[in-house]
Formats: C-alpha cells, sequence, structure tokens
C-alpha cells in the first residue's frame, strides 16, 4: 500500500536558524516558507535527491508544534510521510484492520494534495502521515 518516503518532518523551535542548518551548513536547497493556518504551521522543505526534509514552524500558539516543542524544546523528528495512489482506500483499509486515522476527512497538506495522520501508537511510536501520489 505505502509507495516512496516523501519526506521526513522535524519541529523546529527556530526556522531562521534551521534554515541556516540544512541550508548554508549542510548545503540543502530550500523552498520558500510557506504558512499552513489549516495545519497551524509553517513549512521550508529542503529538497534532497530522493526524499524532502520538512521543516515545521508554530503558526500561532495553538499549533501541534508548538506544543510538540512544550514537550521538546529544542525540537526533533515529528513525523514521518508515506505516499499512497489512493488516499480514500488507504484510509479505508486502515480503518478496517484497526489502525486509528487522526480526523475523519483527508485535509490538504504542503504539497497541495490530500494527506491524513495516524495514530503513533498504532505504528511504533510514530506519527505517519500519508499523502495522495
Amino acid at each position: 500500500m505505502i509507495g516512496r518516503l516523501n519526506h521526513v518532518a522535524i519541529a523546529v523551535a527556530d526556522l531562521d536558524a534551521a534554515e541556516r542548518q540544512y541550508g548554508d551548513l549542510l548545503g540543502g536547497i530550500l523552498s520558500a516558507r510557506e504558512d499552513l493556518p489549516e495545519h497551524g504551521v509553517t513549512t521550508v522543505f529542503v529538497r534532497l535527491s530522493n526524499t524532502n526534509i520538512e521543516l515545521l514552524h508554530p503558526l500561532g500558539m495553538d499549533s501541534p508544534i508548538a506544543k510538540f516543542l512544550e514537550k521538546s524544546p529544542s525540537g526533533g523528528l515529528h513525523h514521518v510521510c508515506y505516499e499512497v495512489e489512493d488516499i480514500r482506500a488507504a484510509m479505508e483499509r486502515l480503518v478496517a484492520g484497526g489502525a486509528r486515522v487522526l480526523g475523519r476527512e483527508p485535509k490538504i497538506g504542503a504539497h497541495g494534495k490530500p494527506v491524513i495522520f495516524l495514530h503513533p501508537k498504532d505504528f511504533s511510536g510514530t506519527l505517519v502521515e500519508l499523502e495522495q501520489a
């Protein structure tokens, strides 16, 4: 069911510093910043030859990333994102198999495509995002 790894998301407390680290220090190619109010985040993608790294910064105090950073002030791995061919078929299969999908409907993610998140307790403690390819 899952396809390629689309990205690894890292929550960051200081987006300017993270851009310098991944852009200047590591030599990554950075996307422009994008605010996603529906998700409560500002994102920057670091383009790699085989996948991407998504830098996540809180957009407002109600952001899930703000809550993450309260527990892990220095930031850290937030989620992994895998591509799927059909997001609705994936949801049905996962729910039928006992997995918990967070939210009732897919939302539009940073790439303009439908995404869903899967409960970390169902996937070895890892928050999983699925994005329609």
